[in-house]
């Protein structure tokens, strides 16, 4: 039996009881799993179900097609994050927006870390987090913006320029960018909360650039709700 320990990145009912899990492991990079009877009346383990909750599975050796069944499961560290509604629609934006950019990604230790550092940031209640993890993760994938001497930041090359390239890059917009690649620890970076929306449509436009078919996260429009 292999054990794995992983993020749930989003699960989907399947039949009256089971579920089809799709997380992001340690070991094995992004994996769906099936899971049977969670959804049963005498289950209390649905509970443990929340986006991006760190567990162990226990996997039973796959026979023939389909996708790995888990036989059992249990939570690795537990937290109350979930009871902040700002940290909660933080946590659904991210693992909405996860599931979209890992799901072809093999093995990867820097992201799989750096999801757990994201997670602490949060329990700190750094209501900004999600905004430089998302920088993070194009720093660890090789593609963030190359520092030099220009003011604003060109989306497309990735480099900055003496002249603006785009409009949701401003002098303004591209210092944070550079700020904040800059910092020794990236989430100690402070962004006025006038700048967060303007900030995060300019991290969206790079990844619309360099992350091969990436898709704007549904719950982008919950997140800037709660934030206005």
């Amino acid at each position: 039996m292999n054990s794995q320990n992983g993020f749930l990145l989003s699960f989907i009912k399947y039949g009256e009881n089971d579920a089809v899990l799709h997380c992001f492991t340690e070991e094995e990079g992004f994996q769906s799993y099936f899971l049977k009877g969670i959804y049963s009346k005498k289950n209390k383990k649905k509970a443990l179900l929340q986006p991006l909750s760190q567990l162990n599975f226990s996997i039973l050796p796959l026979r023939g097609n389909g996708i790995p069944t888990v036989s059992k499961f249990e939570l690795v560290k537990n937290n109350d994050i979930y009871t902040d509604i700002k940290v909660n629609t933080v946590i659904f934006f991210i693992s909405d927006f996860l599931s979209h950019i890992l799901r072809y990604e093999d093995k990867n230790i820097p992201i799989y870390a750096g999801i757990n550092h994201f997670i602490n940031e949060l329990t700190n209640k750094n209501y900004q987090a999600h905004l430089l993890f998302l920088l993070a993760v194009l720093k660890i994938q090789g593609v963030a913006p190359l520092l030099g001497d220009g003011k604003f930041l060109d989306p497309e090359t990735g480099t900055f320029s003496q002249v603006v390239c785009h409009q949701q890059f401003n002098e303004e917009i591209s210092a944070l960018w550079k700020e904040a690649l800059c910092a020794e620890n990236l989430y100690a970076t402070k962004i006025h909360s006038s700048l967060r929306k303007d900030f995060l449509d300019s991290l969206l436009v790079y990844y619309h650039y360099h992350i091969t078919d990436f898709k704007t996260p549904a719950s982008l429009e919950i997140i800037q709700q709660i934030f206005e």
